[in-house]
């Protein structure tokens, strides 16, 4: 089994050795078994309250310069509400909503995405002015403030 105990700077041509899809709550978890895309078993041994993102290079004592020991994270579609609108308000509105409630949100300039939840989604029709689909998709959720000082790396990716 590969332990991984840190979080290598982020190079997008790095070669690795497997590739861990994971989801964005898998993506939370800091100490965790998990198998690799290629069957390899990955153990996470990183700080607490760490929350990988996709794209996230990971190594352990051993990782080598060629790849060998580091894994790269992928964030794995799964369910998600995508949210528009065509007036940005009512985009920013919802946003605030379902930030009072703590939901978990990926935002982008042009929508929103959500874990599926029928009580947010009812409320999100109530809004008005929203258009709701649903989706299998990577969901980057924000981190949040608090969390993004306790993992204690950079949240600068870019969001398309």
């Amino acid at each position: 089994m590969l332990t991984v105990n840190r979080i290598l700077p982020p190079d997008a041509a790095a070669p690795v050795m497997a590739i861990l899809s994971l989801t964005a709550s898998d993506r939370a978890k800091s100490r965790h078994r998990f198998t690799a895309d290629d069957a390899t078993p990955v153990y996470l041994n990183l700080p607490r309250g760490t929350v990988l993102r996709g794209g996230d290079l990971l190594g352990g004592d051993d990782s080598g310069e060629n790849g060998s020991g580091v894994i790269r994270v992928v964030a794995k579609p799964e369910p998600v509400v995508v949210v528009k609108a065509h007036i940005s308000f009512d985009l920013l509105r919802a946003a605030y909503h379902l930030g009072n409630r703590h939901v978990s949100l990926e935002l982008a300039p042009d929508c929103l995405k959500l874990e599926p939840d029928p009580v947010l989604e009812a409320l999100l029709t109530q809004l008005g002015g929203l258009e709701l689909t649903t989706a299998t998709l990577p969901f980057e959720p924000e981190a949040g403030a608090y969390r993004a000082a306790i993992s204690g790396h950079s949240q600068g990716h870019d969001h398309n």
